[in-house]
């Protein structure tokens, strides 16, 4: 006869922190938004910037667009998590939406420079997973930034100059990916959220389970 199913075992943890950089034209944009499209525990943190919007870009949901002064009021009332400057525009991450999600479990994403992901990594070591994302050569990077079409020939310049100074900080993250190939690079990052959520100094809720399964009395076998 066979033995009824084992129900769910649900465990309790903290949140983690994904944190994605690469430079400009090396896929973490697209590799984040597939990770959001499938993983529906995962939740971009959305980083308020002084930049103009893209037209493919929305308010609210790629970034928050606001004015120099705002970012500066932010900024100096330590309502920013993390903060930096790139290609002469201002990034940040605000404070109170990633706490209250990681105390719940949920995990953040962070689509973030070498600068922010430093910063998180000084204040919240723990719960910081850090990947940086490579090209397969720098003229393929030059392409990709040209087939996005959304920037003119001054800025694709200056981030193809700035790339370079960017890269040398591959060594400060925990994993590098070379997206040589966009669904293997993909999956890659997968495997790492999958093992990271497992790790047991991030499950919190596993020191009642032991406890209680070690009290546990197991039923004799019925003869």
């Amino acid at each position: 006869m066979a033995s009824a199913s084992i129900p769910p075992v649900h465990i309790a943890r903290r949140g983690l922190m994904l944190v994605i950089s690469s430079p400009s034209g090396a896929g973490k944009s697209t590799i984040a938004r597939n990770l959001l499209e499938k993983d529906k525990n995962i939740s971009l943190s959305v980083s308020v910037t002084t930049r103009a919007r893209r037209q493919s870009e929305i308010d609210g949901i790629h970034y928050h667009f606001i004015s120099k002064r705002e970012f500066e009021r932010l900024r100096d009332s330590e309502a920013l998590l993390e903060w930096a400057e790139v290609h002469g525009n201002y990034y940040g991450t605000p404070r109170e939406a990633v706490e209250v999600a990681m105390a719940e479990g949920k995990d953040m994403l962070f689509d973030i420079d070498w600068q922010g992901a430093e910063q998180l990594q000084d204040k919240m070591k723990a719960d910081v997973v850090s990947i940086f994302i490579l090209p397969p050569t720098m003229t393929e990077l030059q392409s990709r930034l040209h087939r996005r079409a959304e920037d003119t020939e001054e800025v694709i310049q200056t981030r193809l100059a700035n790339s370079r100074s960017e890269i040398e900080h591959w060594r400060d993250y925990d994993y590098v990916i070379l997206n040589d190939d966009l669904q293997a690079a993909f999956e890659a990052i997968e495997a790492i959220v999958k093992a990271e959520r497992v790790r047991r100094d991030r499950r919190h809720g596993m020191f009642d389970f032991v406890r209680e399964l070690l009290e546990e009395v197991p039923a004799l076998p019925v003869r």
